[in-house]
């Protein structure tokens, strides 16, 4: 209501009085005069009961009588977009303030605007920022953000308290579109075996880049979407394939899946790789044993029956030829037809045999392939009566097959082994399919019947908490000195048994009277890990001098460290894989970054020089990579190691294979003299101390669980995904130089979007900047030097980073849209690859 509009109201009642007299009008004037003291009352009272007394210390109570104030329910609010809108994207909506005269309010002025996002399943809060626009009456604030989980959200526009309009809002964000990286067929395995004219169903779970099931896509029951191709592995023309070969597809709205059907009529081995628009899913590359109805008869009575010898008769190739970084093609593919690569990977240069020097087929040896639940073992027998083991096989993921076509010999079908550990294996066996059926069966029951990641680490903890059901789980109290906590660990862990590791420990920390219900076992937990893996105590090290190098056994460890200690680090590991497979408030997790090599040698892999690239950069870069882009054959250089002490002395030279000083590398074997070289600098240096360790962490968990997993699994199991902290992040990043609008303005925007960013959005951004996705114990408080950072003099380009000072820098940006497009632009081209798991 306006002032004449007051001025009128009294006027009419001081005329009604003096003029009229009557008492129709006085009653009239007298409720008018009424309704404008109880509003003069509520705006005196609005005045007096301000939650912000300075925003009304230059504000008169003439200004609330004539409504010059700012009014909550006068305020209006417009959105940006049009629902249904997808995540991921930048909103933003404006909230127009308004006088309680209906006048535009200058919202530069403080008026204490609060919006709070809230995903309401999940409970999360969203960022926000809050920008005032430059509109011809200044009274606009433009709020933005950006979500990643799709629902339903909750926004809440107050001011002082009180919400604006019609505030809390209620807003709808869909997933966004399928994502064939980030899709994966859900219980999958590597290889299928099937039945000749029997569908089989797999379910593939579609989701957007953030995770977000999308089966409510109209697109996605279009069976265009999805194509199988079908090759056949050297048995069946491909373009034959068509006739025995169909598929259909189907949407599962209930469950989020699309039902994907498969049809084969051939018998055979096969390799399919399943696509979303012409993009490979995740793990939509596989192979398939098709197999008769007599074949399946005769796996299924194989497998059933575990205690009779299940064995074939199989010829024996030449072994050792092939390795994970360069192999020769089998004897088989000399007359049979070759395998193809795998679909969408290029061939290799180091992938076929050298020119003009074609592999010579030497006579096979007759062998007998025994396969039981646990492995697959070759034996030959001397006078027909003596067997002597030629190759013992894990049964695990880690023993991969590789089919071909007939050998030249006996035109039996052929496949090669290899686990990673020993040289791989070429067999021909008559029954080839049902060989590899049958022990791919096994495989599927020992880890639980699907090979995710998910699948199996549900599958390891049920079985572990079976091993250990048995074994008392009361209390047992261990008494533990905090300022020498790994000698007293030791001490008080002396004597334990596997029974005793297997209780529930109840730590007392000596002169501390907290009971433990919980917290002090917990600490404990984290206490000794960081002990046991900080490299100050010498049992473990790092390759490289930062704090952000990953720890691995010390081949040099003083002779006070007994071997011992890494029997007990290993049972450590092992309990904290016990506890959390307990779940709930026993979860541990192992406090260390472990190298991938030995994370390899734990589940027993064998070495590869390609994990100097991850455990030992400086060397990858300085040798290995010297090595492979240049020619050796002038390098000088034999298949031995010289070993140096550290004041630079030759103590002795070291022959990666035997006679090797007299051996040159040359540019065909230099592949095999790098990985001689792997195994010798990252495993045979500490075989004792892997040893020692892989005794104490065996003893609680068993090597064939472990073996289900991979090297980068391991680490998730064992140390689970890095959380990175934007909290901490903020509260420990330096910034360094900038003008007025890029402190306060662009670093608002650029905090508001990492708080935004999912865990491996956050994960890539510092890779980016720090060249490693984890951080080092401690956060970022420990990050050396610290995360900087740096207002750069571009405006609106692409941010860049230097990572060997963990510098980000940063342009100025016009808007939040902008930087959040720029910075994920940046992250997502200008860091390496994630498996995020």
């Amino acid at each position: 209501m306006t002032w004449y509009h007051w001025f009128y109201n009294i006027f009419y009642f001081l005329f009604s009085f003096l003029v009229a007299g009557g008492i129709t009008v006085s009653i009239i004037a007298f409720v008018f005069t009424i309704k404008f003291l109880c509003e003069l009352a509520a705006r005196v009272v609005s005045f007096l009961q301000n939650e912000d007394p300075g925003r009304r210390g230059d504000r008169s109570i003439y200004d609330y009588v004539r409504g010059n104030y700012l009014d909550p329910r006068s305020c209006k609010v417009s959105w940006d977009w049009k629902e249904p809108q997808e995540v991921g994207q930048t909103m933003s909506f404006r909230v127009q303030l308004f006088y309680k005269n209906g006048q535009p309010f200058p919202a530069h002025r403080p008026v204490g605007l609060r919006v709070n996002i809230t995903h309401i399943e999940l409970a999360l809060d969203i960022p926000v920022t809050q920008e005032v626009l430059q509109e011809p009456e200044s009274n606009v604030v433009k709020v933005a953000f950006t979500v990643r989980k799709a629902g339903r959200y909750e926004v809440a526009v107050k001011l002082g308290g009180l919400n604006v309009a019609y505030s809390p809002y209620y807003k709808i964000f869909q997933p966004g579109t399928v994502v064939p990286s980030k899709t994966k067929i859900a219980y999958h395995f590597s290889t299928l075996v099937l039945v000749n004219g029997q569908q089989h169903t797999l379910q593939i779970e579609p989701t957007d880049e953030y995770g977000n099931p999308t089966s409510n896509s109209t697109s996605l029951t279009d069976e265009a979407n999805y194509s199988v191709h079908v090759h056949s592995l050297g048995t069946v023309d491909d373009d034959s394939l068509d006739d025995y070969f169909s598929k259909s597809v189907s949407l599962n709205k209930q469950q989020c899946q699309v039902l994907l059907r498969l049809t084969l009529r051939k018998t055979g081995c096969f390799r399919a790789r399943i696509s979303y628009k012409d993009q490979p899913l995740s793990n939509g590359e596989f192979d398939i044993i098709v197999l008769s109805e007599n074949e399946k008869a005769c796996v299924e009575k194989n497998v059933s029956t575990p205690g009779i010898s299940i064995y074939f008769e199989a010829y024996l190739y030449n072994t050792g030829n092939y390795s994970s970084s360069s192999w020769q093609l089998p004897a088989s593919s000399l007359l049979a037809p070759q395998r193809r690569p795998s679909m969408g990977e290029e061939e290799d240069e180091h992938d076929s045999p050298v020119e003009g020097q074609p592999e010579k087929v030497k006579k096979p040896k007759k062998v007998y392939c025994y396969i039981s639940p646990k492995q697959l073992s070759v034996k030959e027998f001397y006078l027909k009566i003596i067997p002597w083991r030629l190759f013992t096989f894990r049964v695990c993921p880690g023993t991969k097959f590789t089919y071909y076509g007939p050998d030249p010999v006996h035109k039996y079908l052929t496949l090669v082994v290899d686990d990673g550990i020993q040289p791989p294996v070429e067999l021909s066996c008559k029954d080839r399919n049902i060989m590899a059926a049958t022990f791919i069966r096994f495989l599927h029951k020992n880890i639980g019947g699907s090979e995710t990641f998910q699948d199996k680490v549900n599958f390891f903890q049920r079985e572990l908490r079976h091993i250990h059901s048995k074994r008392p789980r009361t209390k047992t109290c261990l008494k533990i000195t905090r300022h020498s906590i790994l000698d007293s660990s030791l001490k008080a862990a002396r004597n334990f048994s596997v029974s005793d590791w297997s209780k529930n420990f109840e730590v007392v920390f000596q002169d501390e009277e907290a009971l433990d219900w919980g917290g002090p076992r917990r600490e404990w937990f984290e206490l000794i890990c960081r002990t046991l893996f900080d490299t100050s105590n010498q049992l473990f090290t790092r390759f490289s001098d930062n704090n952000q190098g990953l720890v691995h056994p010390n081949a040099d460890r003083p002779p006070h460290l007994r071997l011992k200690m890494y029997e007990f680090a290993g049972r450590i590991v092992g309990k904290c894989l016990y506890e959390s497979a307990l779940g709930g408030a026993y979860k541990q997790l192992v406090r260390a970054r472990f190298t991938r090599s030995f994370l390899a040698q734990i589940i027993g892999l064998r070495m590869n020089y390609k994990y100097f690239e991850t455990d030992d950069q400086e060397f990858y870069k300085t040798k290995v990579c010297f090595i492979l882009n240049n020619d050796v054959s002038e390098m000088d250089l034999v298949f031995a190691e010289e070993k140096y002490s550290k004041s630079g002395q030759l103590e002795k030279v070291v022959e990666l294979i035997s006679g090797g000083a007299q051996i040159a590398v040359t540019n065909e074997n230099k592949m095999h003299y790098l990985n001689l070289l792997a195994q010798y600098r990252l495993a045979s240096q500490v075989r004792d101390e892997v040893e020692h360790f892989l005794k104490g962490l065996n003893e609680l968990v068993p090597e064939n669980l472990l073996a289900i997993f991979d090297e980068n699994e391991l680490e998730l199991l064992m140390c689970g995904t890095g959380d990175i902290n934007v909290q901490d992040f903020k509260a420990h990043a330096v910034i360094v130089g900038g003008s007025w609008h890029f402190r306060e303005k662009v670093m608002k925007w650029f905090w508001a979007v990492v708080s935004s960013f999912t865990q491996e959005e956050l994960a890539r951004l510092l890779q980016f900047t720090t060249g490693s996705s984890q951080l080092p114990h401690g956060g970022f408080n420990t990050l050396c030097p610290s995360f900087q950072i740096i207002a750069a003099p571009t405006h609106s380009t692409l941010p860049t980073a230097h990572t060997c000072f963990n510098q980000l820098c940063l342009p100025t940006y016009d808007s939040y849209e902008e930087l959040h497009k720029m910075l994920k632009l940046a992250i997502s081209e200008g860091s390496e690859g994630f498996g995020m798991l």
